[in-house]
């Protein structure tokens, strides 16, 4: 059987990892990329037997890259969300985990050069048009990936990666509060529909009968709790204007609890069908700004700081998550400038994955 060949290097860029890859080595017609990804990643067996996933929503992604078409950025990020179980494709959101690797393999590829001791790269999230700015340690010349950063949910140390989010708000359904309220009933839930970063659906934990300070695997066991929270995240997408949204990975959604560690508000998110074993960048981002924002599903439970720039510690299953959100406050309202994050990434192999001809032949 002949195949074809696909050069890539494969990373971790924070909490997930995947097949980066350069545009121009992948088809232009998106049904044809599809086909590609869900091959190379083994979509449609439990372990990706088949291919590069590794068998969890945070290890079947994917990062295109390439010289940015606009002015304000060095490099488009285009993400891919390749499903486990499913031959599916979702290209709707973006990922603030793998974006973290985003910078280093820019460098990797050529598509930016280094300037220094650390390199700026201008990011935009063709997904969603958010720009992000990067930070990346280049010592000599070269990706630094040794260093003393830790990050929950990723073991050992590595060099930081900094990032900068801007214009977050809105960016799937160009609102802030999409459904144009801070808290809707759905199902006799109190749910809070919010676009930062990542279109999110939020509810209290207690109202699922929860506490909230579930492990992943005791959540992932409970699928009576997935069964209702689905038809809320259903049923939340429609009033985002998102329209069915039974095959879309987005809305997300996360139920919040009081915090228990000293920080700010605790939650757990889903990818939507499986427990996150950590947190997202994204996700963490909406999340933050639900904490900030009254009348949210969030009152009551978060700590809300005084003032702003604040920064924003979110609890997960194994740990936290810092988010520095600069915001302005309006009233009792919130306008979320930026977002800042430290992460971490590591190039683990650079070659060729190949795709069987039948599915794409050059």
């Amino acid at each position: 059987m002949k195949q074809t060949a696909v050069p890539f290097l494969f990373m971790r860029g924070g909490t997930s990892r995947g097949p980066y890859i350069n545009k121009a080595d992948l088809p232009a017609d998106r049904e044809k990329l599809a086909d590609v990804l869900v091959a190379a990643m083994g979509a449609g067996h439990p372990l990706n037997i088949d291919g590069l996933g590794g068998g969890a929503t945070v290890t079947t992604k994917v990062a295109i890259l390439s010289k940015s078409e606009v002015d304000d950025a060095d490099v488009d990020y285009f993400f891919a969300q390749v499903d486990v179980t499913e031959k599916v494709v979702d290209f709707k959101p973006t990922c603030g985990n793998i974006l973290s690797g985003v910078g280093p393999a820019a460098l990797e590829m050529g598509l930016v050069s280094a300037v220094g001791e650390e390199t700026p790269v201008r990011i935009r999230a063709v997904n969603t048009g958010a720009r992000v700015g990067a930070v990346v340690q280049t010592p000599g010349g070269a990706v630094r990936y040794d260093g003393d950063v830790a990050i929950d949910g990723v073991p050992g140390v590595a060099a930081p990666v900094m990032l900068n989010f801007f214009g977050v708000v809105g960016g799937a359904t160009g609102e802030l509060l999409p459904t144009g309220a801070r808290t809707d009933v759905i199902d006799g839930i109190d749910v809070t529909c919010m676009d930062v970063a990542m279109p999110v659906a939020m509810a209290r934990a207690e109202a699922f009968g929860l506490t909230g300070y579930e492990s992943a695997a005791e959540l992932d066991e409970n699928r009576e709790f997935y069964a209702r929270m689905e038809a809320v995240r259903r049923e939340a997408g429609r009033l985002m204007g998102m329209g069915d949204v039974a095959k879309s990975v987005t809305p997300k959604f996360a139920i919040l609890a009081p915090p228990r560690a000293g920080g700010a508000i605790t939650a757990r998110y889903f990818t939507p069908w499986s427990c996150h074993p950590t947190m997202a960048v994204t996700g963490a981002q909406c999340i933050a700004a639900c904490a900030l924002t009254p009348g949210t599903a969030a009152d009551g439970i978060a700590v809300r700081p005084q003032g702003a720039p604040a920064q924003m510690l979110i609890e997960h299953p194994i740990g936290q998550i810092d988010v520095l959100m600069d915001f302005e406050r309006q009233g009792d309202a919130i306008d979320v400038k930026s977002a800042g994050l430290v992460r971490t990434a590591r190039l683990i192999a650079r070659g060729e994955f190949y795709v069987p001809g039948a599915v794409w032949s050059r």
